[in-house]
């Protein structure tokens, strides 16, 4: 099987390393000193792959983190394991846990996109690893999102259902070579800040045999395979983590009433809007949203930032 490009192809203050963890292989992008103790460990989504967090991983680096963006299992370079089974939800927490321990650091603080914050939202109520700061883009709480799930929610859901028909998604998406770099762009609300080079690595990553399957069967699995029951009977507990959600208004997948009451799940809770910003919150407003991400580590006040005529480019 061949290579697929890397991360480190597109930006090269980047490195790609692989590291084995819960007993698979894990595609890792790495930035920053990698002896620091600080750890920083960015979680991507659905559809993406670890190339999402390019705009950060460089400004984590400046603050002194060891920073890691790994492609999860069945992304990327990943390993591909081939059962659905394989992508419970229980497995992925472990994977998370297991990349921490081989990063051997004394803090961890754990970023997270869309699928990568379900996992995070998961990880920091079960305290599977100690975390220091949560930063959660564009994934509700689970309790807070089931609460907040209306008619409009249930409308912009209707490709859950859809991910459960055996091989009909896989089929509809794969047949079309460039259709999931493409199918990112044309959501954004800023199709400018996705290069050509980005686009393409989103395509590969989804051309690579077995990975759809592998992408869509973390639905299959958390919302048809008891993932998602498993964890409601366990309950939900306060989040003791200190939590910024960072929120593209203009989301095609979910509203933002998902995100009214979180602060009845996490103490200590800042969620800043984006509006006229997309899903793909940390690609389409890198400036705004890395501001946000820094001031939060720092602790110093998070800025709630306004839509302008015309956003800054990143450098």
């Amino acid at each position: 099987m061949s290579v697929m490009s890397a991360t480190s192809a597109i930006d090269d203050r980047i490195s790609t390393e692989f590291v084995t963890a819960n007993g698979l292989r894990f595609e890792v992008d790495m930035c920053g000193d990698q002896s620091s103790n600080k750890l920083a460990i960015c979680l991507h989504g659905f559809p993406e792959h670890s190339v999402s967090w390019r705009n950060q991983l460089p400004m984590l680096a400046e603050l002194g983190y060891k920073v890691w963006a790994p492609n999860m299992r069945g992304y990327g370079n990943s390993s591909i394991p081939p059962d659905k089974k394989d992508y419970a939800i229980e497995n992925l927490l472990a994977d998370v846990a297991a990349l921490i321990d081989a990063a051997e650091c004394e803090e961890t603080i754990l970023l997270a996109h869309d699928w990568g914050a379900v996992i995070a939202w998961y990880f920091s109520i079960r305290e599977i690893r100690p975390l220091s700061k949560l930063v959660i883009c564009n994934v509700p709480h689970p309790a807070a999102g089931r609460e907040g799930a209306g008619w409009a929610q249930l409308k912009k859901s209707w490709y859950i259902f859809f991910f459960q028909i055996p091989g009909l998604p896989e089929w509809l998406i794969g047949r079309r070579g460039n259709a999931m770099g493409e199918m990112i762009k044309a959501s954004s609300t800023r199709p400018e800040m996705y290069s050509q080079e980005v686009i393409n690595l989103y395509s590969q990553n989804a051309a690579r045999p077995g990975g759809l399957t592998a992408m869509i069967n973390y639905y299959r699995e958390l919302f048809f395979g008891g993932g998602a029951k498993r964890q409601k009977d366990q309950g939900f507990p306060i989040i003791e983590t200190p939590t910024l959600m960072c929120w593209g208004e203009d989301d095609m997948a979910l509203t933002k009433e998902t995100t009214y009451g979180t602060d009845k799940w996490v103490r200590d809770f800042t969620i800043r809007y984006l509006p006229r910003i997309s899903h793909w919150v940390q690609q389409d407003a890198p400036v705004e949203v890395n501001a946000m991400i820094k001031a939060f580590i720092n602790g110093d006040p998070v800025p709630n930032m306004k839509w302008q005529a015309k956003l800054v480019d990143p450098d």
